[in-house]
């Protein structure tokens, strides 16, 4: 199996809203950690069927990044672009996901 391959699949992009945002935190080396919710709905095909989404996805943003993101409003739309991994690693993986923002940008919208 090309693990290089399976690395580089772990790409997940996500147009969402902030719906909740916990209050910045650090690592014990000083990193600025930042928790937050985000809630996407969207209408999709599957199976030549309309399907309705509405998830609520838990994420996380490191370093500057999470020292920009904190100031951003609760509620407002956003374009954002990371990958998935366990929510704990030790001493066994977790089945719970959790989404690493590692860019966003204001999502625009078409009127």
């Amino acid at each position: 199996m090309d693990h290089t391959v399976l690395q580089a699949a772990n790409h997940f992009v996500l147009c969402a809203q902030i719906e909740t945002v916990k209050a910045l935190r650090y690592t014990p080396s000083g990193l600025p950690v930042l928790d937050i919710e985000l809630v996407h709905e969207s209408d999709v095909l599957e199976a030549g069927q309309t399907r309705k989404i509405n998830m609520v996805v838990k994420a996380i943003a490191l370093g500057s990044l999470a020292e920009s993101l904190v100031k951003q409003a609760v509620g407002s739309v956003w374009l954002f672009t990371g990958f998935m991994a366990a929510f704990r690693s030790k001493p066994l993986p977790s089945k719970q996901l959790v989404f690493h923002i590692q860019t966003y940008q204001q999502e625009l919208t078409v009127q």
